[in-house]
């Protein structure tokens, strides 16, 4: 039996970009999760208040 392996759901939005981000960058100082394309920092997916 082989297994269905999908592919990982994003953990983490990005606000600027208005996209999921599947790898995000840590900020060296601070640790905060930030947009590899724009350097905002992340929301977590579970937290945004959609709807």
């Amino acid at each position: 039996m082989a297994e269905h392996e999908s592919e990982p759901k994003a953990e983490f939005y990005c606000p600027q970009c208005a996209k999921p981000v599947r790898e995000p960058l840590v900020c060296g100082d601070c640790h905060a999760l930030i947009c590899r394309d724009c350097g905002t920092v992340l929301e977590v997916v579970d937290e945004l208040g959609m709807g």
